[in-house]
């Protein structure tokens, strides 16, 4: 009986001291700050996130998840009450993602900020502060991963199509053609290795041509420069062209002024001696007998002697 009163006594000893140990375990232990509440909304996958996981700011420790739930307004809307250290800046460009932990797959809030608008949240009534939440890495590769698998499914369909049976048939001859020319391509290099080996002799020969262009430009330069100095001297003060000018003016101040005088009056005198001999050939046709006897005797004028006035 003794016995079993010890061993009665020895148990509730052990059991107090295992409540006093966790009691102030739980007391040495118990998170003394006072933290901040905010909340975070989304509609995304949280997968991998629990109660009491890590919220980081920009890799550091600030708080901690307090709560996962529905939201009782929204379908579908999931709500995480975060609380973090009194002296975290959050701003209203601060932001949330999900990252992961090594390869583990336990979740944990990473708070950031753009510095696009750094002012404090503040709380709308009763409702606590709101911080938005992206997408991270994770929810960005599961996005673009669905999209390479329809990329990839596309391309998959495609290649079924090119391997269809007539297509394979269409290729084959594709690649008959290629060999084809692949073929002529080799031939080739024979075909042209006569010319090849004329292409030295046709580069001498265009090197004798620069050079008697050369010469022939040397000798155009020189012509030119003759004819140059010859036009300068023609037109020069005492040039020919200048002497030419002077007699042409001299021979015609000549005529102006000495011989068309001249030849004006020799024309006047010829002029009165034709239309004398018209006069005497008249005379002659009307009277042909005064080339024997005369010519009569003119008939005297008023006022002239022997004068007559006419009967009336």
């Amino acid at each position: 009986m003794e016995n079993r009163s010890h061993a009665l006594i020895a148990g509730f000893f052990t059991i107090g001291l295992v409540v006093a140990t966790i009691l102030i375990a739980v007391w040495f232990g118990r998170d003394k700050i006072q933290r901040v509440p905010y909340e975070i909304a989304t509609k995304m996958s949280v997968a991998g996130l629990n109660l009491q996981a890590a919220v980081r700011y920009k890799g550091i420790k600030v708080g901690n998840v307090t709560n996962l739930k529905f939201s009782n307004d929204t379908p579908g809307l999931i709500v995480i009450r975060i609380e973090v250290a009194p002296d975290t800046p959050i701003t209203q460009s601060t932001f949330a993602t999900l990252s992961y932990q090594g390869v583990t797959g336990i979740a944990f809030v990473q708070l950031d900020d753009d510095g696009s608008y750094p002012v404090a949240v503040a709380a709308k009534g009763q409702e606590l502060p709101r911080i938005p939440l992206k997408p991270g890495l994770m929810q960005n590769l599961e996005q673009r991963g669905t999209a390479i698998m329809v990329q990839v499914e596309e391309l998959t369909r495609r290649l079924n199509t090119m391997l269809d049976p007539e297509k394979q048939k269409t290729i084959a001859s594709a690649i008959d053609n290629i060999n084809q020319a692949a073929i002529k391509w080799q031939q080739l290099p024979e075909k042209l290795e006569p010319t090849l080996a004329k292409l030295p002799a046709v580069a001498d020969q265009a090197q004798h041509t620069l050079n008697s262009f050369k010469v022939l430009s040397d000798n155009a330069s020189t012509l030119s420069n003759n004819l140059n100095g010859l036009v300068t001297t023609i037109q020069g003060p005492d040039g020919p062209i200048v002497k030419l000018t002077q007699s042409v003016d001299q021979i015609s101040n000549g005529l102006s002024y000495d011989t068309l005088p001249k030849v004006t009056a020799f024309t006047t005198d010829a002029r009165t001696t034709f239309r004398n001999i018209n006069r005497a050939v008249d005379k002659i046709n009307d009277r042909p007998q005064s080339l024997l006897f005369g010519s009569p005797p003119v008939v005297p004028g008023p006022g002239e002697p022997g004068f007559a006035a006419p009967k009336q």
